[in-house]
């Protein structure tokens, strides 16, 4: 597949120039705790998938309901700014991403809840991620624990859905799943080969990574979301988890395979 160093340099110089003066911007509206705390990133993110060179297929309708713990794979960091642009989310994150340079910082402006993978840490973070979704905050969950190649899903861990039991103001809370596929490279298929141009994992180089795929031709992402279930239909966080993970990796081995119609 070509890489274009001009379309790189060209897409992640106009992104730099965009991002940059926003981040004080969305910085000052976090500190007020300002409705437009959600809505500027959710703008913002629409915008990037301009600049990347993303046509989004959107198949579903994403839930109404204020607020919901969507559920999704995950292929890479880019599926940040594509989940984004469809949705105004907060997403739940490994805590070693706050540290990482300039992602960590757009990470904490979209309010990201960052949890560890000690289990003394476990009641607080559950906590955390309450105290969000009381205040109506969506967020995003990737029970993968990790991203992954965009061909098949890891095995979800059940743990990462106990915020599902959370009722916030008494009522049982929405779970949505998602899934995200990259698929076509002007207007070309993506075959296996070619998905770790998107797909961020292992032991990748981060600036590595996103030259190469900012340098690619206009790309076809799909994301299909699925019918919105509550914890109280399945009885139990395993069977909520497992529900998850067929529905999800179901679709993403169908939308690959071209039987669902993008």
């Amino acid at each position: 597949m070509p890489i274009s160093k001009l379309s790189a340099f060209l897409r992640l110089s106009i992104y730099a120039a965009f991002t940059i003066p926003l981040m004080p911007v969305q910085a000052v509206l976090v500190w007020l705790d300002s409705p437009w705390a959600d809505r500027l990133p959710h703008w913002y993110h629409r915008r990037c998938c301009r600049i990347f060179g993303f046509d989004v297929v959107v198949r579903g309708t994403p839930s109404a309901d204020r607020p919901t713990l969507f559920v999704a794979n995950h292929v890479s960091y880019l599926d940040i700014t594509v989940f984004s642009a469809l949705i105004p989310v907060s997403f739940v994150a490994k805590r070693e991403v706050a540290a990482w340079p300039f992602f960590g910082w757009l990470a904490r402006l979209q309010r990201t809840v960052f949890v560890g993978r000690e289990r003394r840490n476990v009641h607080g973070e559950r906590d955390e991620l309450g105290n969000a979704l009381a205040r109506g905050r969506n967020l995003m969950l990737f029970p993968e624990a990790t991203s992954w190649d965009g061909t098949r899903i890891k095995p979800f861990k059940s743990s990462l859905l106990s915020v599902a039991e959370i009722a916030p103001e008494g009522r049982p809370l929405t779970v949505q799943p998602m899934t995200i596929a990259y698929t076509r490279v002007d207007g070309m298929p993506i075959g296996r080969s070619h998905r770790p141009f998107f797909a961020w994992y292992g032991d990748m180089e981060l600036v590595e990574h996103l030259w190469q795929a900012m340098g690619i031709g206009r790309t076809t992402v799909v994301v299909e979301f699925h019918e919105p279930v509550t914890f109280a239909r399945f009885g139990s966080r395993k069977a909520l988890t497992q529900h998850c993970e067929q529905v999800i990796g179901t679709a993403l081995s169908e939308i690959n395979a071209g039987r669902r119609a993008a």
